[in-house]
């Protein structure tokens, strides 16, 4: 079943061809394939230029961007590219996603149920041992995680870019993720962006397994330390996320602050005060941060 539906997937890599090739791997093996591959590259320098061109695959489509966009930016210019070539819908992922055979068969089913009346589907993520990962975790309202993944079609509000199915026509009308999120956040930006104004749901028979290589909630209390920097990135772009809450929002935002500072100063790992400088430096970037949202052409 593919619905008449030419599909495209995107994928968007930085870095980590063996991760990667895996993925790729799990797209050709789709019970029922996508009419196309793009690879978007961050400018990687590990060889995954040389290794993709190599591979003997028609499908396959491989773009540079020439830096590192950071993932929001693969994105963004992932989708303008591939909408922009006319496929009817995108699916969309990190290069650390593994599709079970029948991901895209089963998100294309939901599709034909929902006659296309919807602004997103999104996959069930799994850990590479089976469990979910929750990181991965949608959500059915901004705040609350859905608590399960019993039934055939669950609605939700909030999802990430792990295996997300989005028509070309919902990004026409909603646009593009924010490119200068750089990392984090975007994914739930735009699914939210989305689901303001369409019914959004999960597709649980839709399984991918995400293989990623820091597993767990985004949270600097409790990160490695080599992942510090990057947190003000999550919390700047949190604030544009949830102000558009209104006034639960920004309360949203300051609770889940002041929880990530209170569990920085009960770490022994150290460097509290860097931490803690990052959650509020990024907090105050992001009352300033306006970044404005690009439409295809």
């Amino acid at each position: 079943m593919n619905n008449g539906l030419r599909v495209a997937a995107v994928v968007v890599t930085y870095n980590r061809l063996p991760l990667l090739q895996q993925c790729l791997a799990a797209l050709k093996a789709q019970t029922v394939p996508p009419a196309a591959v793009w690879v978007i590259d961050n400018a990687s320098t590990d060889g995954t230029r040389e290794a993709v061109l190599a591979l003997d695959w028609p499908a396959l489509i491989y773009r540079n961007t020439g830096s590192n966009l950071g993932g929001a930016g693969g994105f963004a210019c992932g989708m303008q590219q591939a909408a922009s070539a006319g496929y009817d819908a995108l699916w969309v992922m990190d290069d650390d996603t593994l599709p079970e055979p029948k991901a895209l068969e089963m998100l294309l089913r939901a599709d034909h149920a929902l006659q296309g009346r919807y602004g997103w589907l999104s996959s069930r993520a799994l850990a590479p041992d089976g469990t979910d990962q929750p990181m991965n975790r949608q959500r059915i309202t901004p705040y609350t995680d859905l608590p399960d993944y019993e039934g055939g079609c669950l609605p939700a509000v909030m999802a990430s870019f792990v295996s997300l199915f989005v028509r070309q026509e919902r990004i026409r009308r909603f646009g593009l993720p924010i490119a200068e999120f750089f990392i984090w956040s975007d994914d739930w930006e735009y699914t939210r962006r989305i689901s303001r104004e369409e019914p959004c749901y999960v597709i649980p028979g839709s399984r991918v397994v995400h293989a990623m290589q820091n597993p767990g909630t985004v949270n600097i209390a409790t990160d490695i330390p080599a992942r510090w920097e990057r947190y003000r990135y999550f919390y700047r772009n949190d604030v544009v996320l949830y102000r558009r809450e209104g006034v639960r929002g920004w309360l949203w935002l300051l609770a889940k602050d002041l929880w990530h500072t209170l569990q920085v100063l009960r770490d022994r790992r150290g460097q509290r005060r860097k931490r803690i400088c990052i959650i509020w430096k990024g907090f105050a970037a992001g009352v300033r941060f306006h970044p404005p949202t690009s439409y295809l052409p």
